[in-house]
């Protein structure tokens, strides 16, 4: 496994082991050991979901409040997605700063093909679907919690998230988004649930 830092602190970018040949690849694409090596925290897999999207789906930003807080470990496994990822933690030298990074899945002739996304707690996490029948798996450290469940709006402007350059390079003419999810507040105004 190799670890890539991103623009947020504590989150970053890792790309499995791939071993292949003419049949096709094996991927161990979770190793606890691996991830306690390279000094990440992840408390054990306790769930592991999938979320299927049609193209121009956004999903987002979501997050679990304390104590049900959650570390993801997340990937497209069918289509590809612009995963969006917010730092919320108050204090935190990259608080209310974002990264974008397209996630696909593996292809032996694309080197940033089969990446993983690490999102650890204390930060907001969406994506936007790039195409038809994407599928994003997540694996995820604490049980799903619907009492906990907390949420950023996905186009707080403040955030500077460049939601229409993304729309506009990947065709999409208008978003689809849940009713839920348009109803969350802008960073700026949202109780500050976690602290760095």
């Amino acid at each position: 496994m190799k670890k890539i830092a991103t623009e947020l602190k504590d989150c970053y970018i890792l790309e499995p082991s791939v071993f292949g040949d003419e049949r096709g690849y094996f991927s161990p694409f979770f190793i606890q050991k691996e991830m306690d090596k390279e000094g990440i925290k992840f408390y054990g897999v306790v769930q592991c979901n999938r979320s299927k999207s049609a193209k121009g789906v956004v999903r987002g930003l979501h997050f679990q409040k304390n104590p049900k807080c959650q570390t993801k470990l997340v990937e497209v496994i069918q289509g590809s997605a612009i995963d969006v990822v917010v730092d919320i933690r108050e204090g935190s030298p990259t608080y209310g700063k974002h990264v974008a990074v397209l996630l696909k899945p593996y292809d032996a002739n694309d080197k940033e093909s089969g990446r993983q996304l690490y999102v650890p707690r204390g930060f907001a996490h969406g994506f936007i679907s790039l195409e038809d029948n994407t599928i994003f798996q997540y694996l995820i450290d604490n049980d799903y919690a619907p009492d906990y469940e907390g949420g950023i709006y996905w186009n707080d402007p403040e955030l500077g998230i460049d939601w229409d350059g993304m729309f506009k390079k990947y065709g999409i003419d208008k978003p689809i988004t849940s009713e839920k999810d348009t109803k969350h507040l802008v960073l700026g105004k949202s109780p500050k649930y976690f602290q760095y």
